[in-house]
């Protein structure tokens, strides 16, 4: 739970007391019966409160990601995303939710450099967000830290096949495991990820057949991004879902075209503005009775 208190009578987003708890961690991998989900799992991003508010009633997980310094900051990648830039946008949607499990993206930098430093990063993270869970990316290579923050109490989200805080060893983003050594290795990053004590998996951008197969291979849920309908539960960055951005990657359907639509609400008021139809007396402050 956050521990910020916010005045209901001066803030625009505040969220309401519904009956009820958050999703848990046990919870989640228990959706995976004997290699099957019946109820996939939803997933969508989250980088503020308001957005934390709107999304919260749909979803089982609600990540901030480290897209967040592409959608949010205009940066090239993820690279130069800062641990306090997770921490401030983690607590933001953690206090505008109340049903979902809240999981926050450790960003490049932040532990690969030991386990200890993973730890500490971690922490921090959860003790200023009041998330559930931390995220982070890569394979085998990645395993013993999953493991190591498992094992003292720190809930992973796996992330294999591409990742983008590797664009720049991978070359670009285009999708994994077009080469039988490389599907391969994505599938034994899904044992080994799991294995470590990961709950469940992110798999971006992988051929469709390795996908079905990393979901086949391992008993917790692997969440898609890029791979199959057949995976435990998807993702997508809710800016790109939504059309906020004219450019998406090819495994994103457009649910809304938000972002010409902002953009026409925001052409109507400039031209009232300068027609100076508006405000009207609907929206200017006068004495009763006058």
């Amino acid at each position: 739970m956050s521990t910020y208190t916010i005045d209901s009578g001066t803030s625009r987003a505040t969220p309401s007391p519904v009956p009820g708890k958050r999703i848990t961690v046990p919870a989640l991998r228990a959706r995976k019966v004997d290699g099957v989900t019946a109820n996939p799992i939803v997933m969508l991003t989250a980088y503020t409160m308001r957005t934390a508010q709107l999304l919260d009633p749909h979803c089982e997980i609600l990540l901030v990601g480290d897209s967040l310094g592409q959608v949010i900051y205009g940066l090239p990648s993820t690279i130069p995303v800062s641990l306090e830039m997770m921490c401030a946008h983690g607590a933001a949607v953690v206090r505008g939710s109340w049903h979902s499990l809240v999981a926050v993206d450790m960003p490049f930098g932040s532990y690969e450099g030991s386990l200890e430093q993973a730890f500490a990063s971690a922490a921090r993270i959860m003790k200023d967000t009041g998330c559930a869970a931390v995220k982070l990316e890569g394979g085998e290579a990645m395993a013993p830290t999953i493991a190591f923050l498992s094992q003292r109490g720190i809930p992973v989200i796996g992330h294999i096949g591409l990742t983008p805080q590797a664009v720049n060893q991978l070359g670009g983003y285009a999708a994994r495991g077009r080469t039988e050594a490389e599907a391969t290795k994505i599938i034994g990053d899904a044992r080994a990820v799991s294995d470590a004590g990961a709950f469940c998996i992110v798999l971006e951008s992988v051929m469709e057949q390795i996908a079905d197969d990393c979901t086949a291979a391992v008993p917790v849920p692997i969440i898609g991004i890029g791979g199959s309908v057949n995976c435990d539960g998807q993702v997508l960055v809710t800016e790109d879902m939504l059309g906020m951005f004219e450019r998406t990657a090819r495994f994103v359907k457009r649910y809304d075209d938000l972002g010409a639509r902002i953009s026409q609400a925001a052409e109507t008021y400039a031209s009232e503005v300068r027609s100076r139809s508006f405000p009207t007396d609907e929206q200017t402050y006068r004495p009763k009775g006058a």
